[in-house]
């Protein structure tokens, strides 16, 4: 028999995006093995350039997303809340962490590892190909995203650097 707590994760799971369409006997499953974290305020939860196989879905609270420019500055790139979820990249490509993530307020996270994934996948394939399409939907949206805002900088900058320039007026 579950635990309450887990029968709460796993109805939990259910509104999360990355576990939509896997069955409620997997939901379960998974709330009864991935492990939960409380994290406090300005907790760094994995830094860019670390090796990583793990994923985190953020339960409660909120991180933000922090990226190094070549000349090393420190910029926030994203804000995530409840039911986001971050670190996949770590798992698809098995390159280096490719930003910073911290906590900025006191939060919880679900953190799977690639090894949680192998277990799904020899379990029930079914609901890992569901999780991993999934992964791939959000993966798509976000470089949407990422590709307007290109877009418009690139034109913001073009618009700048094109536009006939008036010489200053005299008095």
């Amino acid at each position: 028999m579950l635990a309450n707590h887990d029968t709460d994760l796993a109805s939990r799971l259910r509104d999360i995006g990355l576990f939509g369409g896997l069955p409620d006997e997997v939901l379960r499953m998974l709330a009864g093995s991935l492990e939960v974290q409380d994290l406090e305020p300005g907790h760094v939860i994995f830094r860019e350039g670390e090796s990583g196989r793990d994923m985190f879905v953020l339960l409660d609270g909120e991180i933000e997303v922090l990226k190094r420019s070549k000349r090393n500055l420190e910029a926030r790139v994203a804000v995530l809340g409840p039911n986001d979820w971050f670190g996949e990249m770590s798992i698809l490509d098995v390159m280096p962490r490719s930003a910073t993530v911290q906590a900025i307020s006191p939060s919880r996270v679900l953190r799977i590892s690639a090894h949680d994934l192998d277990t799904l996948y020899r379990r029930d394939l079914k609901a890992y190909s569901l999780l991993v399409l999934n992964i791939a939907r959000e993966m798509s949206r976000r470089l949407r995203v990422a590709d307007g805002l290109l877009a418009d900088f690139v034109a913001n900058m073009l618009d700048e650097y094109m536009r006939p320039r008036m010489p200053p007026r005299r008095a």
